[in-house]
C-alpha cells in the first residue's frame, strides 16, 4: 500500500515514515502543501495523511481541492488542534477522519488500515442531480444559481433522496431514515413532504426530478429533470 504524508515538521514526518516503512507500507513525504497536492494529482496513492498547518496551501485547501476534482482517496487528517470546531471542518471538507496530535504511532496505523479497509469511494462533499445541489455541511440547497429554502424534513428527505439519485426507494425504506424509530403516524407523510418537495425543487424551476413509481415509491433522476 502506497501512502502519501503531508507533514511540514521534519522530526513527526520522518517518524511517520520511518514507521509506516517497518509496517510494510511505501511512503512519499511532502513538506508543504503545494508540493502534497502536486504528488496526490501525480500519483495513485491509497491513502494520504495530510497535516491541516502546512506552508503554501493548508490542509483543508489541499482536501478540498482533491475532492472537487474527484480525487476520493482516504485522508487522514492531522492537527495539533484537538477542538472540536477543527475536526467538524476537516470532516466537512472531506477528510474521512481525524487525528489530534499528539498521537499514538499504534492508533494511527489502526485508522489508516481502517481507512483502507474501506476503499476509494466517491464521498462527496456536496451532493449534485443536474443543476440541482444540496451542502449538508452548509445546510444549502440550490438549482443553479438560485437558493431554495427548505424545512428540516425537507432537507432530511433531499438529502436521502439525493444520495440514491436514480434508484427507486420505498416509502418504508424513506420513514426508516427519515423519521424515527418512534414515528407511529400514517405512512402518507411521505406523501406529503414529497409534494412540499416538487413545489420547491420542480415546480418553480419547469422540472420533473422528484418521481412517483406507482406501486415501488419514489425516485430522484440523477440528471436533475
Amino acid at each position: 500500500m502506497r501512502i502519501l504524508v503531508v507533514e511540514d515538521h521534519r522530526r513527526v514526518a520522518a517518524a511517520i515514515k520511518r514507521g509506516l516503512e517497518d509496517d510494510g507500507f511505501a511512503v512519499d513525504v511532502a513538506a508543504d502543501g503545494e508540493e502534497g497536492l502536486w504528488l496526490a494529482r501525480e500519483h495513485p496513492y491509497d491513502a494520504i495523511v495530510l497535516d491541516i498547518l502546512l506552508p503554501k496551501i493548508n490542509g483543508y485547501k489541499v482536501c478540498a481541492a482533491l475532492r472537487d476534482e474527484g480525487n476520493w482517496t482516504p485522508i487522514l487528517m492531522l492537527s495539533a488542534k484537538s477542538g472540536e470546531w477543527d475536526e467538524a471542518e476537516a470532516l466537512d471538507t472531506g477528510a474521512d477522519d481525524f487525528l489530534a496530535k499528539p498521537f499514538s504511532f499504534v492508533v494511527l496505523v489502526a485508522h489508516l488500515r481502517a481507512l483502507l479497509r474501506r476503499g476509494a469511494r466517491a464521498r462527496p462533499t456536496v451532493l449534485r442531480a443536474g443543476d440541482l445541489t444540496l451542502d449538508p455541511a452548509a445546510h444549502a440547497c440550490r438549482r443553479g444559481e438560485k437558493e431554495i429554502s427548505l424545512s428540516g424534513r425537507e432537507f432530511s428527505l433531499l438529502e436521502f433522496l439525493m444520495r440514491r439519485a436514480g434508484q427507486v426507494v420505498s416509502k418504508s425504506e424513506i420513514l426508516a431514515h427519515v423519521w424515527d424509530f418512534d414515528f407511529d403516524g400514517d405512512d402518507n407523510i411521505v406523501e406529503v413532504y414529497v409534494r412540499y418537495l416538487r413545489r420547491k425543487i420542480d415546480i418553480p424551476f419547469g422540472r420533473q426530478a422528484l418521481e412517483t413509481i406507482r406501486g415501488a415509491g419514489y425516485r430522484l433522476a440523477s440528471d436533475g429533470g
